[in-house]
């Protein structure tokens, strides 16, 4: 089977392969003639940036893991300054980091062309909000391109650095979870000589102080020309290749990016075919001239589009300062929240011309409710041998579950689920230490304060990565305003929800070896009042070292390092090496549960009949943790011979 990386790269035009939406989109990016891709991961957009990490070399494409979203962005930026062409990509939260930056540059604009890549996640599939990057596009007034295919991905991303370049403007590329993962056959195009020879291009910076420094003596002059510049691109839309009409009848639906898809599906089920449809690649700025001769005849007009009313509130004002007196409906029949599935498409056009649908979808979700009532629940659990479970279970015990936990984005949010209940609090990226800062003054008081008295234990837990990303401001204003709080930073040596991808603390990058920096020298030189680094697959020693933490007055830090128990595995495995493997024995369990009820490692189960704990050897990695935990020796290393 081909890899896709040699999928990517092949330089065979016209052939028809199958990619991944995010694969086609790194593919549309090379076909571009891309230079530079900087970008923090982030799901659902993490594909596209470690497909590029693995091309990079052999496409001559400079290619970068940045701390934070806002970092990669900026890099990015620079290269398109510098007359390169360039992408930074990121989910749609990502884009709330790299806002400050995002938001001052529009108006300085890009030599080489520019590609914001934002992978929104309607049903917040694994994102804490589902934000729409399209009303980010149109606060700031930056074009958004939406693909509704694999194919148009590929083609829309090119098709996006050549608008960007040529108004000098910046683009985002607007996905979604599903479009980001969903499979198609693509068309390749022509790859550039640049990228087939692996020529690694340089750009030339060309000081301009007053397009560059952005002081209110020049800004001022920049937002005339952003809503001018904005307007040529509108104009530009209504001729977009990937804006089409097509069908006839006497209504019409207008349906941006992926909806498209979905109602074309959903008038199949239908089976209507007389109603006229503007499939959208250009949610903002919307093409009025387009939209015009669409309109022509149309007694109705329905916008099916996902999440917000982006491009219905653009059509109803035009149209109403048009004076134009047709019907528009959108979200008084769209769903506004949630994604967009060809169920939801059906009911709202069903309801739009006034017809019944094909199934009965109140039936259907009535049983479903039945259904799922009886199912037993399957909630995300962290991995066997995974070393935050015993992160949290050392926590448990040194504070006897008497403090405050305030947490972070990251694998370890798990860690607010039974038995470990071990997470308060959870808002965003590096928002574990400034939480943890803010209860612990609002509680107990600075430690600087005449009033200070310590009534409650506050214990945040960070990652690695999150560490870097945005833990490391937090970190500094709660050392620098006296907090006393005990940060518990789970480091795992890679970043691993979205793909064990490097960051600052593992030294690698995609371009060789980097430098190193560890968090314990990080936080040591910021002043933290304690500071000590312990292995968490030793239970005893890091429950130890915590309450050690926790008699210290001030910020306190301990680092508890374990490299992730799946990447572990993983290499283990592909090097064919043999790992270890516990099992209970019987005459010594009591069948207490211990390891259930408190520790709860999914390789561990109980065993009805025999009124004993038993472990899986499927499941089991070998980390022996089970062993610390159970009270009675219970249990024991698998001998080889056995």
């Amino acid at each position: 089977m081909a890899k896709v990386t040699d999928m990517v790269l092949l330089n065979k035009p016209g052939e028809k392969i199958l990619l991944l939406g995010n694969h086609a989109i790194a593919r549309g990016a090379l076909e571009a003639n891309i230079a530079v891709f900087a970008a923090y991961p982030g799901t659902p957009s993490s594909e596209l940036t470690d497909t590029m990490a693995a091309v990079a070399k052999d496409a001559g494409v400079y290619m970068e893991y940045s701390t934070n979203e806002k970092v990669a962005f900026e890099t990015a930026l620079s290269a398109a300054w510098s007359g390169l062409r360039s992408m930074t990509a990121m989910k749609h939260v990502g884009l709330n980091v790299a806002a400050d930056t995002f938001m001052s540059a529009v108006g300085m604009g890009v030599e080489g062309g520019f590609v914001v890549m934002v992978a929104d996640d309607p049903s917040m599939w694994s994102s804490q909000n589902e934000q729409d990057t399209r009303v980010f596009g149109k606060f700031a007034n930056v074009p958004v391109l939406e693909p509704c295919s694999v194919q148009e991905a590929k083609d829309l991303t090119k098709y996006a650095f050549e608008i960007s370049e040529k108004f000098k403007h910046m683009v985002i590329l607007r996905t979604t979870t599903r479009s980001s993962h969903m499979r198609g056959d693509v068309v390749l195009g022509e790859l550039p000589d640049e990228i087939v020879n692996k020529v690694r291009r340089h750009g030339k910076f060309e000081k301009d102080p007053k397009r560059f420094v952005d002081i209110p003596a020049h800004s001022r002059n920049f937002h005339p020309k952003i809503l001018e510049n904005i307007e040529k691109i509108r104009e530009e839309f209504a001729n977009c290749p990937f804006n089409k009409i097509e069908g006839n009848g006497k209504v019409g639906i207008i349906a941006p990016g992926l909806s498209y898809a979905y109602v074309k599906e959903a008038l199949s089920w239908l089976n209507v075919d007389d109603v006229k449809i503007l499939k959208l690649a250009t949610p903002f700025p919307v093409p009025y001239k387009l939209v015009e001769t669409f309109l022509e005849g149309l007694e109705k007009v329905l916008i099916v589009e996902e999440l917000e009313p982006v491009v219905e509130e653009q059509i109803k004002m035009w149209a109403y300062d048009k004076g134009l007196n047709i019907p528009i409906y959108g979200k008084n029949i769209v769903p506004r929240i949630y994604e967009m599935d060809t169920k939801r498409a059906v009911i709202a056009i069903s309801k739009f011309l006034g017809i019944e649908t094909p199934i009965n979808f109140e039936e259907l979700d009535a049983k479903y409710k039945e259904i799922s009532s009886v199912l037993p629940p399957r909630p995300p659990s962290l991995c066997p041998a995974c070393p935050h479970r015993n992160s949290f279970f050392a926590i448990n015990k040194a504070t006897r579950k008497k403090a405050i936990f305030p947490s972070d984005i990251g694998c370890y949010t798990l860690g607010v689920l039974p038995p470990l209940s071990a997470v308060d609090t959870t808002v965003a990226m590096g928002g574990s230490i400034g939480v943890a800062h803010g209860l612990s003054v609002a509680i107990n008081g600075a430690k600087n304060e005449e009033t200070y008295e310590k009534k409650q234990v506050v214990v945040a837990t960070i990652g690695d990565s999150t560490f870097y990303h945005t833990g490391l401001p937090a970190i500094a204003n709660a050392i620098y305003n006296r907090s006393n709080i005990l940060v518990v930073v789970v480091d795992n040596e890679i970043t691993a929800m979205t793909g064990d991808q490097p960051n600052p603390g593992t030294g690698e990058t995609p371009h060789g070896v980097g430098k190193r920096i560890p968090i314990e020298d990080v936080v040591k030189a910021m002043g933290a009042d304690f500071v000590e680094v312990v292995n968490p697959y030793d239970i005893k020693k890091t429950t130890e070292v915590i309450k050690k933490a926790l008699e210290v007055e001030g910020v306190s830090v301990v680092v508890s390092r374990q490299v992730c128990a799946l990447y572990r595995v993983g290499k283990a495995r592909k090097n064919k090496e043999k790992l270890p493997l516990y099992k209970v024995n019987t005459d010594k369990c009591t069948g207490c549960k211990t390891c259930i009820v408190t520790f709860g490692c999914p390789a561990i189960f109980w065993d009805a009949e025999n009124k004993k704990a038993k472990i899986d050897p499927t499941m089991c990695w070998g980390c022996g943790s089970c062993a610390q935990v159970c009270p009675f020796g219970a249990f024991e290393l698998v001998k080889e011979a056995e």
